[in-house]
């Protein structure tokens, strides 16, 4: 529960939300205690056998006779009734008004607590999603993206259930359960003291479940996590599922998953189960010794009857509000776990964004790799090794390779989605690492073999990330990219709305679309990452031409199995095992490299 708790202070953004909550529990613990000390003049008037004729009035007499700091004012005595049940209605009807003005401060309690809660969630999202896209590329990737999914929708709404709680439940219940205490208390204070032998019973019993119950929920919502995971991948995945007959292997999968989630919550079954009957024994085993007790004092003549039932209600008002703590402490405990794990996503390092750094100038020198060596995490051999390899501005250069090779790795390097274990990226002589991240972005444009489309128009699509261009320069970056046509002979046109993943277009529309995308953001570097490996000879022979086009002045980094698209360029660079093995034109590296010789044979594909 510490967890939970260390937690929840440090994402509580609006702190005046918890003060009203607290506040409106305490005046609706209050008038319940206010209640139930009203009820002592009504059990004597109901009770009393000494003087039958004794009312309200008489009290008020006696009681302003008698040595006190306040004497009730004379005019209120003039008003009270004579008749005994007149002032049993009038004591009643007073604490009518006061149970609505008690209901009224809960209602207002819940609100406030209510409120905190699901803003405080929506903070933790907000702020663990923020966190999560500020990651570096190779984390995500390493961990999976459903674990970070799962924890920003799942574990918050998890936190949520705690804080409400904790703040609503947990604070209603015990704040009246400790008025209630404080009544008893004063209507019976030894009755009242032997009551107290059952709370650090009730302690000990409730952190000795709660810690199987956290245990228990920890792991379910690790498996929870494994379950996003390949719900996911199943589904984004359903035409090769479906194609592939993979139906029964997906099911039992996800099967083998499922039974690990429910045996992870059957782990803490036991515990939540148990609390609550254990705790009524107890009760009962107080409530009866209590009863014990209170008999031989009131034989002895050492507590009044009045005394003892309304010690005895009270105690009973406190037992009710204080019964369901043990569920409710079980939902705080099942919240620490979700805490956990999403203080261990905040605590990751962000990648470097350098805010404070200069913003790196428009390239036009060059691009050098120096000594590049790079390992992923889990991985033995390393993805790059001592790679050196200098560009010069306006350059087109093809980088070939066998796939593992290390060909995309080492483009990354550029827009520093990833960081070399060791040495340097230069751009026209000076480390990337010493500019800001996003100037350095913005000046570089990427067009990957994975097209990632969002849901939402293909307007909004082209132009992700930039909040600045036109409809006009939209229009010209697609046509372009030789995308403009079939956008017009959608219905809706660039307004059209995408589904989800650009599902309603084809392979080569989407990636006509990311080509779109790169070349609206006016890069001075652009890296094609297989650009054109979904799209026909022709529509390839026309992105090319346009790309060879808008390649002026701007160097264009190239990995391509296309056997036009790798002679056209400057140079090739042919890599393996995350090494440069050798690089120069066609015709020179078929005489000499064995292993371009073989690219070419095995893996380089005609054009039209």
């Amino acid at each position: 529960m510490s967890e939970f708790l260390r937690f929840f202070r440090q994402n509580l953004k609006e702190p005046g939300l918890l003060v009203w909550a607290l506040f409106f529990a305490f005046l609706s613990a209050t008038s319940l205690g206010v209640g139930l000390v009203g009820m002592i003049p009504v059990v004597k008037l109901i009770v009393d056998e000494q003087d039958k004729n004794r009312g309200l009035v008489d009290w008020a007499e006696r009681y302003n006779e008698a040595d006190h700091d306040f004497d009730v004012p004379q005019w209120i005595i003039s008003r009270l009734p004579t008749d005994r049940f007149d002032g049993v209605i009038l004591i009643i009807s007073g604490l009518a008004i006061l149970t609505l003005f008690g209901a009224i401060c809960n209602f207002m309690h819940q609100y406030f607590s209510i409120t905190l809660a699901a803003k405080t969630s929506a903070s933790i999202r907000q702020r663990v999603y923020e966190h999560v896209l500020r990651l570096p590329v190779t984390l995500v990737s390493y961990q999976g993206p459903s674990q970070f999914i799962a924890r920003i929708i799942r574990d918050a709404a998890d936190i949520q259930r705690g804080i409400v709680s904790l703040t609503g439940k947990a604070v209603a219940n015990v704040t009246k359960g400790f008025v209630a205490f404080g009544v008893a208390l004063f209507a019976g204070g030894s009755l009242t003291m032997a009551a107290l032998v059952v709370v650090p019973i009730v302690a000990f019993i409730l952190r000795k479940l709660g810690k199987r119950i956290r245990r228990g929920t920890k792991g379910a919502l690790h498996g929870q996590e494994e379950l996003l995971r390949l719900s996911t991948e199943t589904l984004h995945g359903l035409r090769a599922v479906k194609a592939n007959t993979g139906e029964r292997i997906s099911f039992e999968r996800f099967s083998v998953k499922n039974d690990e989630v429910v045996h992870q919550y059957l782990k803490a079954r036991l515990a939540r189960a148990l609390s609550t009957p254990l705790l009524e024994i107890i009760a009962f085993v107080a409530v009866g010794g209590l009863v014990i007790f209170a008999a031989k004092s009131i034989i002895d003549g050492s507590l009044s009857m009045d005394r003892f039932m309304l010690a005895l209600g009270s105690l009973a008002v406190a037992g009710s509000s204080l019964k369901p703590l043990a569920r409710i402490v079980n939902e705080i405990q099942a919240a620490s776990a979700p805490a956990e794990r999403l203080a261990e996503v905040l605590s990751y390092e962000l990648e470097e964004v350098g805010e404070a750094k200069p913003d790196m100038p428009r390239h036009t020198k060059t691009i050098v790799f120096e000594g590049i060596g790079l390992t992923y995490p889990g991985k033995d051999d390393p993805a790059l090794d001592d790679v050196s390899l200098k560009i010069e501005h306006g350059q087109r250069i093809a980088i070939v390779g066998p796939n593992g090779s290390g060909k995309t790795t080492l483009l990354s390097m550029i827009p520093r989605l990833l960081i070399p274990d060791s040495g340097r990226v230069l751009i026209d002589g000076e480390d990337v690492m010493g500019f800001n991240l996003h100037s350095i972005r913005t000046q570089v444009g990427v067009v990957t073999q994975e097209t990632i489309l969002f849901r939402g128009s293909i307007e909004e699509n082209i132009a992700y990330g930039l909040t600045d261009v036109t409809h006009d320069q939209i229009i010209e970056a697609s046509k372009h990219a030789r995308c403009h046509g079939f956008i017009e002979n959608i219905p809706g046109g660039y307004k059209a709305n995408l589904l989800e993943l650009g599902a309603s277009l084809s392979g080569g529309q989407r990636q006509r679309l990311a080509i779109a995308r790169a070349l609206l953001r006016n890069p001075s570097i652009l890296i094609l990452d297989e650009a054109t490996s979904q799209i026909d000879a022709e529509s390839e022979a026309q992105i090319s031409d346009a790309i060879n086009e808008f390649s002026k002045d701007r160097t264009v980094l190239l990995i391509a199995h296309r056997l036009a698209t790798v002679i056209s360029a400057d140079r090739i660079v042919v890599m393996d095992e995350g090494k440069i093995v050798d690089q120069g034109k066609h015709d020179e590296l078929l005489k000499r490299c064995e292993l371009y010789r073989r690219l070419n044979q095995t893996q380089m594909l005609a054009s039209a």
